[in-house]
């Protein structure tokens, strides 16, 4: 078949009988007496790994010396496999490519399954199409709305049933049949596809089933009918074709993952949606992780999604951000998207900025880091959602209004200068004005949730909690108004749908248990009344409270109404990050009553720091009692310290088998380092059959050392095939140090064909280290040449140190824009140091450019350091501008240094608001020292407002030890929740 496929577009296409050997030809075009192009066929299914790297090395070499020892010459080359590669395997292809390309002179072309089919689909291919598979026959075109209910007619797609207007007669019951004619109830789906696995077709969901904001009123699909939603027509944005191809590789089998970020109300989810209806026509699943809460329902399925699913995480801070289980469903997400036998998957997830931004940030040395699995998971797989429609999106909407789409156009007479189409449309506008002109009691009480949400408290909100914490939202006037029946008078108002059938405090229903058929039915949810406070204020909230302390009454309602453990956990730390120390401390022991183990562990480090080692272990105990995973890892430390190896031991193989191996890495290098190898190597082992590859790398490093150099190699080659991807740098090592430099580049090698680099680059960096620059060079320039980006940067940092080579401006650029910001800012600070100031700011501004502000910064600061503060000031503003707000702290100390006291001010406010409150705290001690303690005080309680944040520790979010200290010289007993002093009558002692 493949040689009648390449003759379709290939004259004189002949194949080459094996007798014994086919010359490494399945096919080929041309003179075999002079050049030709070749097909080399691989059946490698379902998909193509690293494991198949090898076979194609062999192939292309194959087939050269056959033509070398015949006469030939190839000078095209074609790789014929029926599946797609994996991403490792596509990355190791690209590099591999481009290296034979260069080596042999030739053209190297992939034809995978999907150039194949294309092929196959195309009019060349049709008769080869008809002799092997079934004959062709065009695609029907898409039926649209007038045909979809034309006798006989073609049977209507899945998004024009969606998108069916009132006036077809159907009702929001009726849509489902329609739909599964459309689809199919098993279409596209191999057996064991429809055996098992989370989730339902796409096409048996409805937009709003997947938290599709509504927009515009319920209809009627007659008089006497039943009512449906209804939505405006989609105007495709920019984003949207990126999420296009994300979809495309799914259909064409590939894993992927996409999460939108953007503010509440700007289109994410619907988007998602609109995405994925392709995937509905070919028979794709969706799985909404939802019962009995959203976290829990993903952990406790992920391992079962089965291939052609679409993983659906709208509001991913609600999985990925769950404390208690998010690093885990991070993992599991991971394993997925890598899991060849589940393969093609997608998962969609939305998320708003602030979530995102907290994912990304990196910890301080010697911090916790509560979200590593988080971060690594949505590198590179986040996508910004514009706040509002541009010009090209505006006259596309505004088509489709001249086009008969009512929702849009009377969407566009109140958004045609502010672009907030989409916020308008979810109704954004009227919740604002049931939240700025709604009675005060009502406002109260949105207040109330309002903060309740910042802080960190779950989407149910109790009534009673809501009720009691409005209290002193009010003001004397307003709270002596009240009648007695005001609470519920609020509620109803608060509970009226404004446009886009939406409240500002919607009442929510129990959910029935329908998943454990054998158990009855039952219902799951809160035991009391709770509400949910619409997406769109909670935001609105976010931004104009975010430097407001919630009053005393919040604070006694959380104490005596709330009951999630969670939720008084986390209460209990933003009390502490405000210094409201007393409050913390109620809600801190509330919590742990409760049974958070979070709030355990705080009480338990507390103890640490009162010299009560003994009081300490034993609450660590009651949170490993609970599962705690921290209090599990602390509880081993501590027990190793003690040198009671048995029950740490125990506890690491505990956490072990939870898929956690960090606890046994630990105590096998703590035996090692106090010469216990057998010990070491058990704990290694044990580690190493759990999967953890690290576990080998230690392995091989202990026969290394022990002078068994075959055991490492052994060990470090098992530790490449597990995933480590430092092991093949490892024996590179191993073979250089012991001069083998031969077997050192083959290994390398054998690294860079599998997608991995860091094996040349490590030669390389030894290499220049005994000063063999011209083995780095090449070594370097290898590791570059496969892609690596820092290569390049190593590379130009060694010719400036060594003086060997001239930098030109334009490798320099080659490697600003490929390297990571670290890298850069060595480059940066290079060109500083030789005098070359120009040139050290042209870097950062293309550094800037390409997306590494904080390059800017870091010379901003370089400039400071050397006394040159105009330059400095001027640089760390244009870093401001370029969105690196680290920058604006720098900045705000810069100018208060300068004496332009109210300029520092207005930048520690602007900081504050994007989430860093430590500059008005510095700004305190500054004035503090400069003896004007009014000022001092007056700015420190704005920091305590905000909330004075440290990076997360392994227990708990706790006021940075330097702020601690400032504001307890100012207010030894905390602060109450006006911002007057707390006596110590109510105070805990400090």
């Amino acid at each position: 078949m493949l040689a009648q496929l390449a003759s379709a577009t290939n004259p004189n296409v002949r194949m080459i009988a094996a007798n014994p050997g086919d010359w490494g030809i399945d096919a080929f075009a041309g003179d075999l007496g002079g050049a030709i192009t070749v097909w080399q066929s691989k059946y490698f299914m379902p998909i193509t790994t690293t494991n198949q790297s090898q076979q194609i090395r062999e192939s292309l070499a194959n087939g050269l010396k056959a033509a070398a020892a015949n006469g030939h010459t190839i000078e095209r080359w074609i790789l014929c496999i029926p599946s797609s590669m994996d991403g490792p395997a596509t990355h190791w292809w690209d590099g591999w490519k481009k290296r034979q390309e260069k080596t042999h002179g030739i053209v190297i072309e992939l034809w995978d399954e999907t150039k194949l089919v294309k092929r196959l689909q195309s009019p060349e291919g049709d008769q080869v199409r008809r002799a092997y598979y079934e004959p062709f026959t065009a695609p029907a075109a898409p039926a649209n709305v007038s045909e979809a209910f034309r006798q006989g007619g073609p049977v209507p797609s899945g998004r024009t049933v969606t998108l069916l207007p009132p006036t077809s007669g159907l009702s929001e019951e009726e849509f489902p049949g329609l739909q599964r004619k459309v689809v199919g109830p098993h279409a596209g789906q191999s057996a064991a596809e429809n055996q098992s696995g989370p989730g339902t077709l796409i096409g048996q969901w409805t937009p709003y089933d997947l938290e599709v904001h509504p927009a515009g009123p319920i209809v009627s699909s007659s008089r006497s009918g039943p009512q449906r939603r209804m939505l405006p027509g989609y105007v495709r944005r920019e984003h949207d074709e990126i999420i296009a191809e994300a979809v495309e590789a799914a259909a064409e089998g590939q894993s992927r993952m996409v999460v939108l970020v953007g503010s509440s109300s700007t289109g994410k989810t619907r988007a998602c949606w609109e995405a994925v209806q392709p995937l509905a026509e070919a028979g794709w699943r969706l799985w909404h992780p939802f019962d009995p809460t959203r976290a829990d329902a993903a952990l406790a399925d992920l391992q079962q999604v089965r291939p052609r699913t679409v993983v659906w995480l709208n509001e991913a801070q609600h999985y990925l951000g769950d404390a208690r289980v998010g690093e885990q469903i991070a993992a599991a997400v991971h394993a997925l998207l890598t899991d060849s036998e589940r393969r093609p998957a997608l998962v969609l997830g939305t998320l708003w900025p602030e979530y995102a931004r907290q994912y990304a940030a990196l910890p301080t040395p010697g911090s916790g880091d509560p979200h590593s699995r988080v971060r690594e998971l949505l590198a590179g797989r986040t996508l910004t959602v514009p706040e509002i429609f541009n010009a090209p999106a505006l006259t596309a909407a505004a088509q489709l209004a001249v086009n008969g789409d009512q929702l849009l156009a009377e969407a566009l007479t109140r958004t045609a200068n502010s672009g907030r189409v989409t916020q308008d449309l979810a109704g954004a506008p009227e919740l604002l004005r049931a939240y700025e002109h709604g009675s005060p009691a009502a406002r109260a009480l949105l207040e109330a949730a309002m903060d309740a949400r910042r802080l960190g408290v779950g989407l149910h909100l109790p009534l009673t909690f809501l009720a009691e914490a409005a209290l002193d939202y009010l003001d004397d006037s307003d709270l002596q108004g009240l009648g007695d029946d005001w609470a519920e008078a609020a509620f109803a108002e608060l509970a009226r749908t404004v446009h886009g059938k939406q409240a500002a405090l919607r009442r929510v229903q129990s959910r029935l248990l329908r998943n454990a058929p054998t158990a009855g039915l039952k219902y799951a949810g809160p035991a009391v009344p709770v509400c949910r406070l619409a997406d769109y204020l909670e935001q609105h909230g976010r931004t104009t409270r975010r430097r407001l302390c919630p009053p005393a009454s919040f604070w006694q309602a959380a104490c005596t109404y709330l009951t999630v453990p969670d939720d008084l956990s986390v209460l209990s730390q933003e009390a502490e990050v405000r210094f409201r120390l007393s409050w913390a401390d109620r809600l801190r022991h509330r919590a742990a009553d409760s049974g958070s183990a979070t709030a355990i562990l705080e009480l338990a480090l507390l103890r640490d720091n009162s010299d009560d080692p003994a009081g300490a272990e034993e609450l660590i105990r009651q949170a490993a009692a609970l599962g705690n995973l921290f209090a599990l890892e602390e509880l081993a430390r501590r027990r190793a310290r003690a040198g009671d190896y048995v029950e740490t031991e125990s506890i690491a193989l505990h956490i072990a088998n939870q898929g956690n191996t960090r606890t046994l890495i630990e105590l096998g290098q703590k035996r090692e380092r106090d010469g216990d190898y057998a010990g070491a190597e058990r704990n290694y082992r044990q580690a190493a059959n759990t999967g953890d590859a690290e576990a080998l790398v230690k392995l091989a490093w202990m026969r290394r050392k022990a002078g068994d150099k075959s055991g490492a190699e052994t060990l470090y080659r098992q530790a490449a095939e597990a995933g480590d991807p430092f092991a093949l740098r490892n024996l590179a090592w191993m073979l250089q140090e012991a001069g083998d430099h031969a077997g050192a580049e083959e290994v390398a090698l054998q690294a860079a064909d599998q997608g991995n680099t860091f094996a040349f680059r490590g030669l390389a960096q030894n290499y220049e280290r005994g000063g063999d620059y011209a083995r780095a060079e090449r070594f370097y320039k290898q590791a570059a040449d496969a892609g690596d980006a820092e290569a390049l940067r190593d590379l130009v940092v060694m010719w400036a140190r060594s003086g060997g080579q001239s930098i030109t401006d334009e490798v320099a650029r080659q490697a600003v824009d490929s390297a990571s910001a670290r890298a850069v800012r060595e480059l940066v600070e290079m060109r500083e140091q030789a005098g070359d100031r120009a040139g050290a700011e042209r870097l950062a501004h293309r550094a800037a450019n390409s997306g590494k502000p904080e390059v800017l910064l870091a010379l901003s600061l370089m400039r400071a350091k050397a006394e040159d503060h105009t330059s400095a000031q001027k640089l760390a503003r244009q870093a401001v501008e370029f969105g690196d707000t680290r920058a604006l702290r720098e900045l705000a100390q810069m100018r208060e240094q300068a004496g332009d006291w109210a300029e520092a001010e207005r930048l520690a406010h602007r900081a504050a608001d994007s989430g860093d409150a430590f500059v008005l705290r510095r700004l305190a001690e500054l004035r503090l020292k400069a003896g004007d303690r009014a000022s001092a005080e007056h700015l420190a309680q704005q920091a305590a407002n905000v909330g004075i944040r440290s990076s997360w520790g392994a227990f708990s979010v706790l006021v940075h030890a330097e702020s601690r200290h400032l504001l307890r010289t100012m207010w030894p007993y905390g602060l109450d929740p006006d911002g007057a002093p707390t006596s110590e009558k109510r105070g805990l002692t400090p």
